[in-house]
């Protein structure tokens, strides 16, 4: 009977880890946090002429971090269910050439990216076997366990950088 129960309990705390990775990954996006915007709101509300200003030459914009951001939820995603690459909608990897100048329906596309991206990221991780998450995949150095946490952890990085990006535009 006891090791019945010590069964069940492992089960459930891997039912638990998957739905803790899930709210990570939704505190670091869209969903309130404790530690301030997420992501998604710090893009929230930022024009298209914002959203390619840099601070200076050669540095990141707004428009560029959301890319990149989108690319790496398509990565991720594509780990976990050991894809092949070369399915992400742009051409080009990890950071992508953008023209300096970008209108409306352009930002709210790559706006769009981002959320889709994450959507589908969201997704995988809900449904993802949570006896796999110690597993490492082919190619990559950490755990598929690591590989979510961390995916969450660079949505608040880049959280902050369009924070700081926003406050640089304001005193420019």
């Amino acid at each position: 009977m006891q090791a019945r129960h010590r069964g069940k309990v492992r089960r459930e705390a891997k039912t638990m880890s998957i739905a803790l990775l899930v709210s990570i990954l939704d505190d670091a996006y869209d969903h309130p946090a404790w530690h301030g915007p997420n992501l998604r709101g710090a893009v929230r509300g930022v024009p298209a002429k914002q959203a390619v200003w840099r601070p200076k030459p050669k540095r990141h914009n707004v428009a560029e971090i959301v890319l990149h951001c989108a690319y790496w939820k398509y990565a991720v995603r594509r780990r976990l269910r050991g894809e092949k690459r070369g399915s992400f909608p742009l051409k080009g990897s990890n950071w992508f050439t953008l023209p300096q100048r970008l209108d409306d329906a352009a930002w709210r596309d790559h706006v769009r990216l981002l959320d889709d991206q994450h959507k589908a990221l969201r997704e995988t991780v809900a449904t993802f076997p949570a006896s796999k998450l110690s597993t490492i995949p082919a190619g990559c150095k950490v755990s598929n366990l690591k590989i979510i946490y961390g995916i969450a952890a660079h949505d608040v990085y880049h959280a902050g950088q369009v924070r700081l990006l926003k406050g640089l535009w304001k005193n420019k």
